[in-house]
């Protein structure tokens, strides 16, 4: 269970890093409007757009992952397949994550395809 509880930290916590950029892209124009951040953001474009895209995927991540994972906990089918997938997703979202911010697009969507079909085998292998 350790692996599957690591991996679902892992997926809670890259939304807050994948911040780190976007952070730096807003800072670049007029500083950090931390009174303002959304509208700010909105103004963003290039790297910067791309790096609050990432931020944001990150979150919505988390919405099919993290119950994919309390599903595979909760019937107790925690087998080397069940943390091999969940592995491999978040070795995927950190890589789609990069590929976004580098503006590699199709192979940010590979990634994503691999990443949600880990997370939907999760779910499926319990049916």
């Amino acid at each position: 269970m350790t692996i599957m509880l690591w991996c679902l930290l892992a997926i809670i916590v890259m939304p807050i890093l994948a911040k780190a950029p976007l952070a730096y892209a807003m800072h670049q124009i007029n500083g950090y409007d931390n009174a303002h951040p959304r509208d700010q953001q909105a103004k963003l474009t290039g790297f910067g757009a791309r790096a609050l895209a990432a931020h944001k995927n990150s979150f919505e991540a988390i919405a099919y992952f993290a119950p994919a994972v309390l599903a595979v906990i909760a019937v107790d089918a925690i087998d080397s397949l069940a943390q091999t997938l969940a592995l491999i997703f978040v070795a995927t979202r950190s890589f789609y994550v990069v590929s976004y911010w580098l503006n590699y697009d199709k192979l940010r969507s590979t990634f994503w395809m691999i990443g949600f079909g880990c997370a939907l085998a999760l779910i499926i292998r319990l049916l």
